[in-house]
Parts: C-alpha cells; sequence; structure tokens
C-alpha cells in the first residue's frame, strides 16, 4: 500500500529553535531517508516552498483568476513529504514516528492512504 507522510509547518515553532534544533531535524531527515531507502519503502520525498511563494487558479464570476498566495490562510501549513510504499497503515505509521518532526510539541505528521497513482488504477 502507499501512504504519503504529510510534514505540517508551524513557521513559529520553528522559528522558536535553536540552530542546533533545526541542524538536529535536517540530520533526522537525512537518517530518516537512508532508512526508508535501504528497507525500499521509499518512492519519492520533496520539500516545498512557503506558501507566500504559491498562486491558486479557481474559478469566479465563470472565469478562471489566478491569486497570489495559499489557497487557505492558516498559522499551519504542509512543508513537505514521503510517498512510500509499505505492508499497512501501522507500519505507515512507525514510519511517520521515525521522522523526527513528531518528536517538537507544534509539529506534525500527517499519514495519508494514497487511493490510486499512474494510470487511475484504483487500489483498496
Amino acid at each position: 500500500m502507499k501512504f504519503l507522510l504529510i510534514m505540517n509547518v508551524n513557521p513559529a515553532i520553528l522559528d522558536a529553535l535553536t540552530e542546533e534544533e533545526r541542524t538536529a531535524i535536517g540530520a533526522g531527515h537525512g537518517e530518516f531517508i537512508r532508512t526508508i531507502q535501504a528497507s525500499g519503502e521509499l518512492i519519492l520525498t520533496q520539500a516545498l516552498a512557503e506558501p507566500a511563494a504559491s498562486a491558486v487558479v479557481r474559478a469566479k464570476d465563470g472565469q478562471q483568476v489566478v491569486t497570489d498566495g495559499p489557497f487557505l490562510e492558516a498559522k499551519e501549513f504542509m512543508g513537505g513529504f514521503y510517498l512510500v510504499e509499505c505492508e499497512n497503515r501501522e507500519r505507515a505509521l512507525e514510519l511517520a514516528k521515525l521522522i523526527p518532526d513528531t518528536r517538537i510539541e507544534g509539529l506534525g505528521v500527517e499519514v495519508r492512504t494514497v487511493m490510486f497513482s499512474g494510470g487511475m488504477e484504483l487500489e483498496m
């Protein structure tokens, strides 16, 4: 089964960390990546730019319009993700617990099942 491990970021929490703590998070992600590469569970990982750098395309008055900024204003945002393939939800939760963000109060990792991918084949 495929799971998306979504890293939720709260800039205020990150700003309050020491440089040493931020360095430890980066090192922890490196170790996590090596672990899931070695186990064959990593499919893809990506880090995302801050929402201020985004744009949203949506319909307004029957026309498509583009606006700067995030879709929703929020203090937290999706900072990146790991796409993994593992045997079940329990293993995906075990993997999420290895991500260093989950050890910092105010940060978290959402575990979400991937319903389909590629050629739109439905996985259940």
